[in-house]
């Protein structure tokens, strides 16, 4: 047993071994998390490159540091599966295996014979998440899953097209992780339900379909429009309310602004000795509303408030009395902030190229779900010959394997 292994030999998914076919995002960052719950994840790369996500800048010393975010915890073999020989490894790996996830185009599984059915042959229990953007069926199916095509689509990225023609690209890659979030779910009720009736299962995860689904708050007018209604007045979560918003202070630094109860605004209002702007006839309908003829009053009474202070110093007072008025970080003020420090979400890997390097830490760690100990992304086929003693590779025949290039 490996220290990897005896390092998960307590936890849930104790046992519980996972092919990764995945690259980039969201399959490894889903992976990542199983692999803290437990699990054994082996990575097949592909020759020479390897998952892509290896190449994107920044670097450490060596490896790039995204890669190491979303890898840890698991072992790499590279197999050729454009090889029949590499195929015939990836096949008795799918065989002793629980799970297999993968993230190729729609059709590519099928090319290299590692897809369902194939494994279904192999492992008639076993479960098979398929990651893809749109879905194995209907008219995008074949399109590439990327990001922000997937957000644009959604209705997400249209929301403030009234105000904003043309929308930003978003910081965040919602339908990668999206994906990432509900494919450990759908995994984990598979394998719920192998326990009880020895059944597999054939997940089609679509990142469109996560994310749409997480819309349910961008999509209200909308669905209430849908049912024969008017969708008015519409929430607004997106900039319209002057009391969730964004705001600069005085040294043009920004900050977020959440004062969307009446008990919150009441208490700003109080604070800031501004009562006029308090009103009693407020009620839990007016929360997510422009605020209509108020509207402008508010907005310039936080404006000039803001601008009235550093950012420091007001952040120091809104701390002081409770009140959601938080600064909008940088990726390094929130590296470096307070609250990550307290609540232990950076921790550092010993990695033996790229030296100490930091690792957000999986926020279950508080509960014991997780693994004590989580060890580095591996290199590129680094546990090869691990992995193939596993499978019953003799000497001879890893040898064999490496001259034919099925695996390097």
């Amino acid at each position: 047993m490996t220290a990897q292994q005896n390092n998960s030999s307590n936890k849930v998914l104790s046992g519980v071994r996972i092919v990764d076919f995945s690259r980039l995002l969201p399959g490894p960052w889903a992976t990542q998390l199983l692999a803290d719950l437990g699990a054994d994840v082996i990575k097949v790369e592909q020759p020479d490159v390897g998952d892509y996500s290896r190449h994107n800048p920044p670097s450490y010393k060596e490896g790039g540091v995204y890669y190491n975010s979303v890898n840890s915890n698991k072992r790499s073999i590279v197999i050729d599966l454009t090889s029949s020989e590499g195929r015939a490894v990836a096949h008795r790996l799918i065989e002793k295996s629980d799970v297999i996830v993968e993230s190729f185009r729609t059709g590519v599984a099928k090319k290299l014979d590692v897809h369902y059915e194939r494994a279904r042959a192999l492992n008639e229990s076993i479960v098979y998440c398929a990651i893809t953007g749109y879905g194995q069926d209907g008219p995008l199916s074949r399109v590439p899953g990327h990001d922000l095509v997937i957000q644009s689509m959604t209705g997400l990225m249209g929301m403030s097209v009234d105000r904003e023609p043309l929308p930003p690209v978003p910081g965040f890659q919602a339908a990668d992780y999206a994906g990432g979030a509900m494919a450990p779910t759908a995994i984990l009720a598979a394998l719920m339900r192998k326990q009880q009736s020895g059944e597999g299962c054939y997940i089609d995860l679509s990142m469109f379909d996560c994310l749409f689904y997480m819309c349910n708050i961008v999509l209200t007018g909308g669905m209430s429009r849908l049912a024969g209604y008017t969708g008015e007045p519409a929430m607004q979560p997106w900039g319209a309310n002057p009391r969730y918003d964004t705001y600069l202070c005085g040294d043009n630094k920004p900050v977020a602004v959440s004062l969307l109860e009446a008990v919150q605004w009441r208490q700003f209002c109080t604070f800031i000795e501004r009562p006029d702007l308090i009103h009693e006839d407020e009620g839990p309908e007016d929360r997510h509303t422009t605020h209509g003829d108020r509207a402008p009053i508010y907005r310039e009474a936080i404006a000039a408030y803001c601008k009235a202070h550093t950012r420091d110093s007001l952040l120091a007072k809104m701390e002081s009395e409770q009140i959601p008025v938080c600064a909008i970080n940088t990726p390094d003020e929130a590296l470096a902030s307070e609250n990550v420090a307290q609540r232990g979400l950076i921790e550092h890997i010993d990695h033996p190229k790229d030296g100490r390097i930091p690792h957000l830490t999986n926020p279950l760690d508080r509960t014991g779900l997780t693994k004590d100990i989580r060890t580095p992304a591996p290199g590129l086929g680094e546990n090869n010959e691990d992995i193939l003693a596993e499978l019953g590779y003799s000497e001879c025949e890893r040898a064999a394997l490496h001259d034919k290039g099925a695996v390097s």
